[in-house]
């Protein structure tokens, strides 16, 4: 696995109670309209931007209600996060009791759903309202490690007064993201927080490496469930000559007979039992199985697709492609994401060399922008051409996009996305 980008918040060598007072002044100065003596970070500066279109009080936060208990059980019992909260606690809790931090489990809505920690802790906890059942969206409460965090997707420190609201300005946060190996979604964070003067860097990098585990379990028993569904389908392709692919709800392949398996079928939204053309396999019958679906694909080239929409405006990005075949809506990785926004902005075509540079600012990063754009060609067949990159000549391209520039894919650090943000900016305010 890549190691995640590591974002702390107090600069190497610099004294933490200094660096907190020069926050405060650039805060206060932000919020009031003066030029502040410093840049914050620019994933803070983006978050800040964000809170401030959502008009939250900095002095006067109104958080969400707490959830009742009944519903707070719910959410729960439902969190994938549940089965992995003794591993959890097993990895946290000591640095927690020795550091003076409480642990936060959250689901991908920024709601608390378990709390654990020293007592003097938990009761500082309560006086900032990170108890069970909170709800610590940024726009709620402001910037905060957990909210932001899962805005960006990607681990993330936030320190003193880089919290938008005053009251958390006694308070270091470390959050980060664990998502599900089978589709990338994020299914919530794990958090330690504790007063300011704990900052340390370490900090984020122990509650990231907890997250990768949380993950790595979680991918763990993934393949449990696919061993499971090969045995479920072994009856069913035995002696068949026919080609057959069984894979999982989310399309990855468990069993093949009588063809290379793809690693993963790109499902359409709402498939049923019965014909289907599938990206990558043509026209196919398939059954649902158990967990699963079995695949019999017919062969034959599908027509070319006549439309995609790509809609970067909703909470999980995502392609529909549309073609006398129906349509189909898949949703995208956040390279994918870029690449297919960078490619609505010069129909005319990108070099990889140029992709390289929107995407890493590293125009030499050749061999990473091509393997991406197979991947993608490979998901979205007839959609993407390649020398130059670009959507298939004749297709209608249409790209939804947020109301507001700052929230063009937040998590995205390329380049060219940002440069699209500031772009974006500028015609807003004329």
């Amino acid at each position: 696995m890549t190691q995640p980008y590591l974002d702390t918040s107090v600069p190497a060598g610099v004294d933490p109670g200094e660096y907190a007072r020069l926050l405060r002044r650039v805060h206060q100065a932000v919020l009031s309209g003066a030029r502040p003596p410093a840049s914050v970070r620019p994933v803070i500066a983006d978050s800040w931007e964000r809170v401030r279109r959502s008009r939250v009080d900095p002095d006067s936060p109104r958080p969400a209600p707490l959830l009742p208990r009944d519903e707070l059980q719910r959410h729960r019992a439902a969190s994938p996060l549940a089965e992995l909260l003794p591993m959890l606690r097993q990895s946290l809790l000591g640095i927690a009791e020795q550091a003076s931090y409480v642990m936060v489990v959250a689901d991908e809505r920024c709601r608390v759903l378990w709390r654990d920690g020293p007592v003097r802790m938990r009761r500082i906890a309560d006086a900032t309202g990170v108890v069970e059942g909170s709800q610590w969206g940024e726009d709620a409460v402001g910037t905060n490690a957990l909210a932001t965090s899962l805005a960006v997707d990607r681990p993330l420190q936030v320190y003193s007064a880089e919290h938008y609201t005053r009251g958390l300005h006694q308070v270091t946060c470390s959050s980060a993201p664990v998502h599900d190996p089978r589709n990338g979604r994020a299914l919530g964070a794990v958090i330690l927080s504790g007063p300011a003067h704990t900052v340390h860097p370490a900090t984020l990098a122990l509650v990231s490496a907890v997250a990768q585990h949380a993950e790595s379990q979680l991918r763990g028993r993934h393949h449990a469930h696919l061993e499971r569904l090969r045995a479920v389908a072994a009856p069913l392709l035995s002696g068949k000559r026919e080609n057959v692919l069984v894979v999982d709800s989310d399309g990855w392949t468990a069993t093949a007979a009588g063809m290379e398996p793809p690693r993963r079928v790109l499902l359409p939204r709402g498939l049923q039992d019965g014909g289907a053309w599938l990206s990558g396999l043509g026209e196919c019958q398939v059954e649902p199985l158990p967990g699963g679906w079995l695949i019999r694909p017919g062969g034959g080239e599908a027509p070319s697709p006549t439309e995609v929409v790509l809609d970067l405006a909703g909470a999980a990005p995502e392609v529909t492609v549309c073609g006398p075949s129906g349509s189909w809506t898949h949703r995208l990785t956040l390279r994918h994401c870029e690449l297919l926004y960078l490619l609505s902005r010069h129909r005319e075509g990108c070099s990889a060399a140029r992709l390289a540079a929107d995407l890493f600012g590293d125009p030499d990063r050749l061999v990473t922008v091509r393997a991406e754009m197979s991947r993608l060609r490979r998901h979205l067949g007839g959609v993407v051409e390649s020398r130059p990159y670009r959507f298939n000549e004749g297709l209608r391209v249409e790209v939804r996009t947020p109301g507001y520039a700052a929230d063009l894919l937040p998590a995205s650090r390329a380049p060219g996305i940002r440069r699209a943000r500031q772009e974006a900016a500028r015609a807003a305010h004329g």
